[in-house]
């Protein structure tokens, strides 16, 4: 009797959008009375941004947040009505379009403020903006010195009718904490400063996942969370998925394409990086770095196949790469979950991106785009 599952697809990333809702509702509760923003920037990190923008609406986020424009606009093509903003802007970005959809805008400069205003007025409506203090990232925002023309400004083109300050944002560099409470006060000083220039933010937001989970104070009104939604920790410290209660939303996987045997010091993929100390099998698995799997990880990164996790062995190429299944029982067609949810069994994204030298959130979100995604609906 065959008691293998049955085939799968040859590669495919499962996105779990009931552990999105999960994901959400448990931060929902531990940042409360905030409101949360979920984060579906870079196509909500590789997992499929109105899938799971759709998710953490129905769990409870009041907002979504996207880094361009298009991103925006994306989302409102497909029926999402709901708050949007978007923050990261091309220096000759067209924002009529976005204004005349209802995105709110993040504005991190002077002249960002006027192009939009002057987009308003070119479409008769009101632009909904969040100004974006720079306390410390050192990225986009606007620099603490020119902060004060900016409020007063803003508040000249509320008084036209051509923009409305909705919030005042900025981004925390998750340093330390001492570090972090200094870019709060900048902060807040910097909402007191807009105040006083006569505007009346409703929104104040600095904290992303790491600073909502572990920095009370920075969670004001609002909080943008973005991996955590994805059931990825944001510490880098060792603390699990499991531990902040949350569930990893991402599966990859794919089958056994080949499966050979070869003798002691038989050479594996390229350069022979890798040579078998023993006669040993090797299963070939379809997904490289073509599919976003990082040639980093060669022979430092492990998959579960058969219930056990096994290593990577050889170069990862750009197709495929091969894993050392020893003398174990393994077949053409046999599953092979790169990543997923350790609960089961599987490697994290986190581990992953040890292999790789880098973070789970990179893992992720460079997943190519021939790996379909398969949205399911988890418990």
């Amino acid at each position: 009797m065959n008691d293998r599952p049955a085939p799968g697809p040859f590669r495919e990333a499962v996105v779990d959008l009931g552990a999105v809702r999960r994901n959400v509702r448990t931060i929902a509760a531990r940042v409360a009375p905030a409101a949360v923003m979920a984060v579906v920037k870079a196509d909500a990190y590789g997992h499929g941004a109105v899938p799971v923008a759709r998710a953490a609406l129905d769990a409870g986020a009041g907002w979504l947040g996207v880094a361009d424009l298009r991103e925006a606009i994306a989302l409102r093509d497909a029926g999402i009505d709901a708050p949007v903003l978007a923050w990261l802007h091309d220096p000759d970005a067209r924002f009529a379009p976005a204004v005349e959809r209802d995105v709110d805008l993040g504005v991190s400069s002077l002249a960002q403020l006027d192009a939009v205003a002057d987009a308003a007025a070119s479409v008769d409506r009101i632009a909904n903006v969040h100004l974006k203090l720079d306390t410390g990232l050192s990225r986009n925002g606007i620099a603490p010195g020119e902060w004060p023309a900016a409020v007063a400004r803003a508040a000249e083109l509320e008084a036209a009718r051509r923009v409305r300050v909705r919030g005042v944002f900025s981004h925390l560099a998750n340093t330390s904490p001492d570090e972090d409470a200094a870019q709060l006060a900048a902060f807040l000083r910097g909402v007191d400063d807009a105040r006083a220039a006569g505007l009346h933010p409703e929104l104040r937001h600095l904290a992303s996942t790491a600073a909502a989970l572990r920095f009370a104070e920075a969670r004001l009104d609002l909080v943008r969370i973005g991996i955590g939604v994805y059931g990825i920790p944001p510490f880098g410290d060792g603390t699990t998925a499991a531990d902040l209660g949350l569930r990893p939303v991402m599966t990859l996987r794919g089958r056994v394409a080949a499966v050979r045997r070869v003798d002691a010091g038989a050479g594996v993929s390229y350069n022979h990086v890798w040579r078998a100390e023993r006669p040993t099998t090797l299963a070939l698995v379809p997904l490289g770095y073509a599919d976003g799997v990082p040639r980093q990880a060669s022979g430092r990164a492990e998959v579960l196949i058969g219930g056990r996790r096994r290593p990577v062995v050889g170069r990862i190429a750009m197709d495929q790469f091969l894993v050392d299944v020893g003398d174990d029982e393994v077949a053409v067609g046999d599953e092979v979950v790169l990543f997923g949810d350790p609960a089961v069994g599987a490697p994290s994204a986190d581990d992953w991106g040890d292999a790789a030298d880098t973070i789970g959130y990179e893992i992720v979100t460079r997943v190519g785009p021939r790996v379909p995604r398969t949205h399911v609906e988890g418990a």
